[in-house]
């Protein structure tokens, strides 16, 4: 078969969904500029087009991605919100933190659990508690040895142990020693000018903690520096001894650190609801409530010729709807009246795009004289209250399991995830296959061609034509 008839032959046995550029061939064929196909270049171009389909599955992709990632913003704005939500709810959160003040803060401070009773208590405190203390005899340096012998220490009721010495170990080595014995005192060598010594200081104050040292040998020369005894105060006119400057249990929930002793000075320490934390706590709500409203209201703006990722999801749409009824709440106590029923007599105002506005001053005011109205209108008298209610609200969306969000993203991944198997089958059982059918079919294409110069100047020579000039 000739060249030219083998070419035919090809082209006429090419499948007839592949794109095969003729034009190029044609000229190959002819003589003209090319001299060649580009088999690499052709194939390519052909994939290309056979890949059209794809471009639209992955557009679908592109699509999804930003309504997930979209979806998922708002997700965590939203448990942003519910967080707050549930801090103003919860019995521990900032309307149940307290502060203390003291009138004399060089004799006793405190501070109150979450929930304290507010109230006044005068404290008086007589005496410290101390820790107990001994000191050897002086020697020259902590290197010098102590005299062979032994001494006992005993702490409180009976801890006991005895250090015994041979004359040769210093004061490092004995310290070391008596440490290693865990009986609740600590030795170091304490040096100065005149000299190093065997410091011993029990770990903890009171009576309790008190130790002796006995010894039958003299060069030691042990003397107490200083007795272990328990702080001595009263609290409400009630007498307390403590065996720790940090007090616990003279009033529900108030510890009480005492600083120094005063006998017959009364301090009076004043328990009251942080205000200052409080208010900070509806500041980050309402800040947290605006960056959800304002990231919902984007979704269904105008932004040149198109709204948000999300603007046609209904899940978004019951959303802002549902967050934007919760501002017209109103808490009912049970009995008795309220000067706090709605979010406005805390000075919170909506404006025109669904935000809230704080009046600072007015929060302020209302948490200074009016605190247990606003803590009942957060929580209820049985957790009821305006918390209770957007929290239940905002689960119903943001629940790990059954929540709007959490079905709403696996609905969108799956989509997602169809089209990638397709894509994948796609290129697996059909671009592949044509891949490798359109290499092989130019690459015979261009043998031929670059075999048909030589049989058409074979030709020629047979016809007696000579194309050569003189």
């Amino acid at each position: 078969m000739s060249s030219v008839s083998a070419l035919n032959s090809l082209l006429s046995s090419s499948s007839s969904s592949t794109s095969i550029d003729l034009s190029s061939i044609l000229q190959a064929a002819t003589g003209a500029s090319s001299s060649g196909i580009d088999v690499t270049a052709a194939v390519n171009s052909a994939i290309t087009a056979a890949r059209a389909p794809e471009t639209g599955w992955q557009s679908e992709q592109t699509t999804l991605q930003s309504e997930a990632s979209a979806m998922n913003t708002l997700q965590t704005q939203t448990t942003n919100l519910d967080n707050d939500i549930l801090a103003l709810g919860s019995l521990a959160g900032p309307l149940s933190a307290r502060t203390v003040s003291s009138s004399n803060s060089s004799i006793v401070s405190a501070s109150a659990a979450a929930g304290s009773a507010s109230g006044t208590h005068v404290v008086v405190v007589s005496s410290l508690a101390t820790t107990a203390s001994w000191t050897s005899g002086v020697f020259a340096s902590s290197a010098s040895a102590l005299p062979a012998g032994s001494f006992t220490i005993t702490v409180g009721a009976g801890t006991s142990a005895t250090i015994t010495t041979d004359g040769t170990q210093s004061l490092s080595d004995v310290v070391s020693q008596i440490n290693r014995q865990n009986l609740g005192v600590t030795a170091r060598v304490v040096t100065d000018a005149s000299g190093s010594r065997l410091a011993l200081v029990s770990d903890t104050s009171g009576s309790a903690a008190n130790f002796t040292i006995n010894t039958a040998v003299a060069g030691y020369g042990f003397s107490q520096a200083a007795t272990g005894n328990n702080a001595s105060l009263t609290v409400d006119g009630i007498g307390i001894s403590s065996a720790s400057n940090t007090v616990t249990g003279a009033v529900p929930g108030l510890t009480l650190n005492l600083v120094g002793a005063a006998p017959g000075v009364s301090v009076s320490l004043g328990v009251a609801p942080d205000t200052s934390q409080a208010a900070s706590a509806v500041n980050q709500f309402v800040a947290d409530y605006n960056t959800l409203i304002s990231g919902l209201n984007t979704q269904f703006t105008f932004n040149g010729s198109s709204e948000g990722a999300l603007a046609g999801d209904s899940v978004v749409r019951d959303l802002q709807s549902q967050i934007l009824t919760s501002l017209s709440y109103t808490y009912s106590p049970a009995t008795g009246t309220t000067s706090v029923p709605n979010l406005s007599s805390l000075g919170i105002s909506v404006n025109n795009d669904g935000t809230l506005s704080v009046n600072s001053t007015a929060l302020q005011n209302t948490l200074q004289s009016n605190f247990s109205d606003v803590q009942n209108f957060f929580q209820g008298t049985n957790m009821n209250g305006f918390a209770n209610s957007l929290d239940q609200q905002l689960t119903d969306f943001i629940s790990p399991g059954v929540g709007a969000f959490t079905v709403d993203l696996k609905s969108i991944n799956s989509q997602y995830n169809d089209l990638q198997d397709t894509i994948n089958s796609f290129e697996t059982n059909y671009i592949t296959p044509l891949k490798a059918q359109l290499k092989s079919e130019y690459s015979q294409a261009e043998i031929l061609l670059q075999q048909l110069p030589a049989q058409i100047q074979q030709i020629n020579t047979m016809l007696g034509l000579n194309t050569k000039t003189s």
